[in-house]
């Protein structure tokens, strides 16, 4: 699957004000059955959404949605960035939960901590992780939570997060992630970048020794 590439994005804000969120809660383990790399989303943060337990095989229209819980709110529906608490993406270092993240339609995540594997397995995979300070996410939940249809724009090539009362919050990433996400290059494209460099090694290696390419020898 080809990593869609992000330059910026404006989109409605789902509050989700929990810390330490693991990967489990994102995509529980019987999900992890799907060999496929697509279509986590209906199964984001199941255990939460729904008032009772699914499987791969559960058609989704069926459930029990959990009425209260914040992704099935009305106000907050086809929202596309989602703030979070601290150590987001703690747990295991299934790749799955950020694939289900950007299969329900969330392009951004902003937290005042990130788990390292999670957080670049974002990268990755088309969803940027924004790391802001706490008081600063704790403020954008409130101002979330007290006007509906709150929407931000965050702009990676500018490194900057545009709100609506016309503020605007810079922000830090690595210059490797920020130009991967850019360009919508996961690890396969990121390699085959070098794919003149690697023939051009091959063809030296083949000529200075030749018996390492013998098939007739094994």
């Amino acid at each position: 699957m080809t990593m869609e590439a992000f330059q910026s994005h404006r989109g409605l804000v789902i509050p989700f004000n929990r810390a330490n969120v693991d990967t489990d809660a994102m995509l529980p383990k019987q999900y992890l059955k799907s060999i496929l790399k697509t279509g986590y989303g209906d199964w984001l943060f199941d255990g939460l959404r729904y008032l009772d337990e699914g499987d791969v095989n559960t058609v989704t229209s069926t459930r029990r949605i959990n009425p209260e819980f914040v992704l099935n709110l009305p106000r907050f529906l086809g929202g596309s960035i989602l703030v979070a608490g601290e150590n987001f993406g703690c747990g295991s270092s299934r790749e799955h939960a950020p694939w289900a993240l950007r299969d329900f339609g969330i392009k951004v995540v902003i937290a005042p901590s990130f788990a390292d594997i999670f957080y670049n397995n974002c990268c990755k995979n088309g969803v940027l992780p924004v790391q802001l300070g706490s008081r600063t996410v704790a403020t954008i939940i409130e101002e979330v939570e007290a006007i509906e249809g709150y929407e931000m724009k965050v702009d990676l090539e500018g490194k900057t997060i545009s709100l609506p009362d016309g503020k605007s919050i810079n922000f830090e990433i690595d210059e490797s992630l920020r130009q991967q996400l850019l360009f919508g290059l996961d690890t396969i494209s990121l390699t085959m970048e070098y794919k003149k460099d690697i023939l051009e090694y091959e063809a030296k290696h083949r000529k200075a020794a030749p018996w390492l390419f013998d098939n007739s020898l094994s």
